[in-house]
Order: structure tokens, then sequence, then C-alpha cells
């Protein structure tokens, strides 16, 4: 069973729609924030990243970034850039990247699914950026931005959102990266009953991509909860945003490594020492070595690419965690060889998403020119959901998901 509500979204002017929207919070940080809104003051980064609109020094964590978050959120509904249905709806969110779209249904998922583990999750959170969305959502009153959740797919749910995109959308814009969106209001109260009925039926969710913004929403309501103890549970506070896709729509990109030094080691000693666990070849093709299957990589070192191949025996094939290709690199090569102990907090290594492109690799190992880095082939949807099903954790940054939902298409109010 998975619970579908409808809801009173806050949302854009339909002609300023493609000025509200913006990337996530989590993806850029203040400085490239404020050079994205410095002209634009429709732009959802002066709620999500409100300290573009404070002192240049003010810790991302002060109190007072929250409360200009709120201000700023109510201007914005105030002067009429954001405005609230009148009644429950659901939303259909379409993304088209490079050709290839998803396409999602926004509405309300429910708290006690999350507790309960139907909402499923393959990651570990950071209590510091826990905290921070906690503090936001509270102080916001607001989720202010989508938990990406995703569901095997479903026919007759599929059939609905197909014929319903056949008509006009009410938000159809592209983005400066090249993303198409578009956004369809569902107000037939016939329809998404059917909807709702339809996911009552679907086995479980999965988090895609949003894990801190989905345990900070029920920590909130968590909180709310003890102040309110005789809440009824249909509250808005037991209920948070997201938008929900049939895994057939999906795509998982490379999300690849940086170390910035080979821990000591000659260049010579260091492929000896790598070469006990995979084989090494030197990479005699056009660019970058981009894996095509499972159990290869690419290594640049000394300007140039190797292909490396996982040997038998490198990991446990049971294992739903084990035998993924960021554990086997993880456990043969980056923890023994190159000494990344915990690649959450160790600072010699670092993550570029595929979106990037591999030459992106090639530079941030050339700018330290002592280090090395590591192509991935993506982990798949179908690894992702076994893992969660097992109730397993997933090693960090072993997923990256393309393309971006925006923020401030959807504002769900907690009251």
């Amino acid at each position: 069973m998975a619970i579908l509500k409808a809801f009173k979204a806050v949302r854009p002017r339909k002609d300023i729609a493609c000025k509200v929207a913006e990337l996530p919070y989590d993806v850029m940080n203040s400085e490239e924030a404020r050079e994205i809104a410095k002209d634009n003051i429709y732009s959802f980064l002066h709620v999500d990243k409100a300290e573009i609109d404070l002192d240049k020094n003010i810790d991302i964590y002060d109190g007072k970034v929250y409360e200009k978050a709120n201000e700023n959120l109510n201007k914005m509904i105030k002067d009429n850039i954001l405005v609230q249905d009148e009644k429950n709806n659901l939303y259909i969110y379409k993304l088209t990247m490079n050709g290839k779209s998803q396409t999602g249904v926004v509405g309300c998922t429910s708290v006690d699914e999350y507790l309960n583990d139907k909402i499923k999750k393959h990651e570990y959170t950071r209590k510091d950026k826990e905290q921070d969305r906690i503090n936001h959502v509270d102080i916001c009153d607001a989720n202010t931005g989508p938990i990406f959740l995703t569901y095997r797919y479903n026919d007759k749910i599929s059939s609905i959102i197909n014929n319903w995109v056949k008509k006009e959308p009410v938000y159809d814009f592209t983005a400066a990266d090249g993303v198409k969106h578009q956004v369809w209001v569902i107000e037939d109260d016939e329809t998404i009953e059917n909807i709702c009925e339809l996911f009552r039926k679907v086995d479980a969710l999965y988090i895609a991509d949003g894990h801190h913004r989905a345990a900070s929403a029920v920590k909130v309501a968590i909180k709310r909860r003890r102040e309110n103890p005789n809440y009824s549970g249909n509250e808005e506070f037991n209920f948070f945003l997201s938008v929900l896709f049939p895994d057939s729509d999906l795509n998982i990109i490379d999300y690849n490594r940086v170390v910035k030094d080979l821990n000591g080691l000659s260049a010579e000693k260091y492929i000896s020492e790598v070469s006990k666990k995979f084989d090494v070849e030197i990479y005699k093709g056009q660019g970058p070595f981009k894996p095509s299957h499972k159990g290869t990589y690419g290594m640049y070192m000394g300007r140039k690419w190797y292909k490396l191949t996982a040997k038998e025996g490198t990991y446990d094939p049971v294992d739903p965690v084990e035998r993924l290709d960021v554990s086997i690199l993880q456990n043969n090569l980056l923890g023994p060889i190159l000494g990344i102990d915990d690649p959450r907090t160790n600072d010699r290594i670092s993550f570029v998403g595929g979106i990037r492109g591999l030459v992106e690799l090639e530079k941030r190992v050339e700018r330290e020119d002592k280090g090395v880095a590591f192509s991935m082939y993506p982990t798949t949807l179908d690894e992702l959901m076994s893992i969660a099903d097992a109730g397993k954790v997933m090693p960090p940054k072993s997923t990256w998901f393309e393309p971006k939902l925006r923020s401030g298409l959807f504002v769900h109010k907690l009251k």
C-alpha cells in the first residue's frame, strides 16, 4: 500500500514559472546561488538559499537564514508570485532531457509510511544536513522542495497519466540547461481518487533522491505531533511533498571518483598493488574510457587512461551491496590501497556526477598532477531497489539522477 494525498499547491503564476523554478538547494553553494539569482527577484533560491539575501559572511546554518527564507516565501505569496490553489489537486510533472522524458505524479506521501518503511531508503543521512532542512521546513512551515520517489511500473497509472498529458500544460518551458519542464493540474476529483486508489495497490515507494529532505520532513512531523498530542493524522504536517515516477522512466548516470594522491606510493608500486585485484590495461581508444558494463572501470593517471576489470573473488555475488561496482572499487582499491577509509568524511576523495563529463576527471587530476580518477558504470535502478528491499544501505555517492527536479514549482504548506 502506498498512500498518495492530493493537496493545495502553492505554485507560480504561469507567466513567471520559468523564472521561479530553480535547481535544488544542495547542488550549488552560496556563491553560485548568489550569482544565479542576483538579477532575478522571482528566483526560488531566495527561499531555498536565503543566505544570498544576507551578509556574505553569515553562517548558512544561522537562525537568521531560516527566518529570511520564511520572510521571502511569505513575500512571494503576498506579491502574487506564488498562488495557492483553492482545492486539493494532484499534478503531473514531466521533464525531458536529451530526448528522453520522465513523467511523475506530484502529491503528498505519508510520514507514517516512511516510519514503517513502506517508503524505502537506501542512504544514511548526515545529522548536520538533516538539521538544516528541519529548521528550514519548520520555520517556513512548508515543504519547499519535492522528494524524488519511484515505484515499479504500473500500466493503469501510466495509462491515466498518458491520457491526461494530451491536454495543454499549465507550465511549459525549457530551462537554461536545456531541460524541458511541463506541468499539468489534475483537478477532476474522480481522476484524483482513481490515481490514489491505484497507488494504494502499489507495494512500496522508493526514495530515489532527497533522503535529507524526507528525513527532515518526518522529524518536523514528529515535533508537531508532540506539540499537538490530540492530532488526528489528517493534518498537512503528517504528509510531505513528493513526485512519484515509474522506474521505467528513470535514468541513473555514473557518479565518478577523484583521489588527490596515491597515498605515498610511486606510480609503479600503485599499479602493482591494483593489479592484484584488477586486470589493468592501458586504454588505446579515443578520448576517456567510459565503462560499458559492470565490473569495469576507467582509471586516469599520469595523463593516461587505463581499463580496470575486477578479478574473480573480489566480492560476494550474493550480497546486493557488496556486488555493487562502487563497493568493489572501495573495498579492493580505494580503501586498502589509497587509504580512503570512509568516503563520507575523507577529504582526499571527491565525487563528480557524470553530467559533467569525463574530461572533468582529467582536469581535476591534472590540477594536482599526482592524483587518480575513476570513471564508473552507473548503478542500476534494480540494484537500488534490491538494496532497499533488503533493508540495506548503499555506499555514499552511488547514484546520480538526471534531470534534477526543480524547486519552486510546488510548495506544500504544513497547515
